[in-house]
């Protein structure tokens, strides 16, 4: 190839076979996967680390009074320090210097909360809103387009949510484990991941199917050593703790995948085995509902099993999109998918529930949003307005803002919440964490308002 033109060719000219040869490198067999495989391990290990305490654990940062009057307390600053002094008991705060400006771990500021709740103004809302009596909602975000900030944005919304003062669970159901990376979380195997829910469900299935074989005198089918094993297993087995006090995770890696196939063998050997209530079903049984106010799930970018079981759970469903139209096309096919997927589910089984007198299934979420994310509004503000004239209500108005803290944090290993703005411009920090603010009060509005309808429903069925 010519170098010395003095003019930027593009890449296609002047390329001769032998030049292009010699820049080939060997071919790549399966044992270079392996060593590919374990460079990238290896550097995302070093990337994790540098958000790590000395012990290998991850530490949230701590909040100054700003933050707090700002953001997480509607207070004002004077009399959140006059409070403070006024109850020595309440926590104090840290400071780096004697007499210099204090700073509060999480947990101290939902104490904070709390006391403001009991002894402030009634005409603020300092707890957030969870009607008593109602279970946990879930929360599915969810596109098989990969690249569209899903897993950020459920992310965000949980830190959110925590911050919130919410009690949050995060299932990571992708096996590239992105979610579980984010909050530190540590899997070893698909046995801390759901794969053995899924396999619990089943093997109480294939255990009733016994049972009625039995009664008919017929051999049982054996249950296998996975579905031994997973009988014992409970959802808060596999629930670990993250360095966010109020936010747990059951955590994905690679061996999760294998899922994808254990299923569908399940499915043919349990045919009425209903295979898309699995993760629903136990998590309810187990109390998980209970133990948590809002539950995010992760889900593979694809429509396979695990991502069923997280859509069929979920009573709100969130698809992230780019303003492109590659992203709007792919995106308009997902929700085709879906209405195929779930359609055939429900024709199959209602078929069978007229023939036999019972109630059909029908599946239902309280809402479904489709988010923009990485948005430019100088160069995408037209095909966003187009995005919104298509679809309407479905279409969140509110356009997630790509920012400089986005970006920085993304490279950073962490979520904007867990960014310190001292190690920012003042209004950089301010922009950047307005469009993830925004974010989750369009988000919060779904959930307060799927609560009180569920809420209201439950006061008229008891009158």
């Amino acid at each position: 190839m010519k170098q010395d033109t003095g003019v930027a060719l593009p890449p296609y000219f002047n390329i001769t076979p032998d030049e292009a040869l010699a820049q080939l490198g060997d071919p790549t067999n399966t044992a270079s996967l392996a060593r590919i495989a374990k460079a990238c391990t290896a550097g995302r290990q070093d990337l994790a680390m540098r958000g790590l305490e000395r012990d290998g654990t991850r530490a949230l940062r701590l909040f100054s009074t700003w933050e707090i009057t700002r953001y997480l307390i509607p207070v004002a600053t004077g009399h959140f320090r006059r409070v403070l002094k006024a109850h020595p008991d309440l926590p104090q705060g840290h400071s780096d210097t004697p007499g210099g400006a204090k700073r509060f771990t999480l947990e101290e500021v939902l104490l904070l909360r709390a006391h403001f709740a009991r002894e402030g103004s009634k005409a603020k809302e300092y707890l957030p809103y969870r009607p008593e009596g109602q279970p946990a909602k879930m929360v599915a975000v969810a596109n098989f387009k990969g690249g569209v900030g899903k897993t950020s944005t459920a992310a965000h919304l949980a830190m959110s949510a925590a911050l919130d003062g919410y009690k949050v669970l995060v299932i990571d159901l992708d096996s590239q484990g992105s979610m579980t990376s984010i909050f530190g979380g540590q899997v070893t195997d698909e046995w801390q991941t759901v794969f053995p829910l899924m396999a619990r469900h089943y093997a109480q299935q294939l255990r009733a199917d016994n049972q009625r074989r039995l009664d008919r005198g017929e051999a049982p089918q054996p249950l296998d050593d996975t579905l031994s094993e997973a009988l014992e297993i409970t959802a808060q087995d596999l629930v670990q703790k993250t360095h966010w006090p109020n936010i747990d995770l059951i955590g994905a890696q690679l061996n999760l995948y294998w899922a994808e196939f254990q299923v569908p063998v399940w499915r043919m050997q349990g045919r009425g085995w209903k295979l898309w209530d699995a993760l629903s079903d136990t998590l309810a049984a187990d109390g998980i509902l209970d133990q948590y106010d809002v539950i995010f799930i992760d889900t593979p970018p694809a429509l396979g099993y695990l991502t069923i079981n997280g859509l069929a759970a979920a009573d709100i469903l969130l698809v992230p999109l780019g303003a492109s139209f590659l992203e709007f096309d792919s995106t308009g096919r997902f929700f085709d998918m879906l209405h195929s997927t779930f359609g055939s589910i429900e024709e199959a089984e209602n078929m069978a529930a007229r023939a036999l007198g019972r109630e059909g299934l029908n599946f239902q979420w309280d809402a479904v949003r489709a988010v923009i994310t990485r948005y430019d509004s100088t160069q995408q503000a037209e095909l966003a307005a187009l995005m919104q004239a298509y679809l309407g209500p479905v279409l969140s108005p509110h356009r997630q803002d790509f920012t400089a803290l986005i970006g920085q944090t993304s490279e950073q290993v962490q979520g904007i919440y867990e960014a310190d703005y001292r190690d920012f411009n003042r209004e950089t920090y301010v922009r950047g964490r307005e469009t993830f603010d925004a974010t989750y009060a369009a988000f919060k509005q779904l959930l307060i308002g799927s609560w009180r309808r569920d809420e209201l429903a439950a006061q008229r069925e008891a009158e």
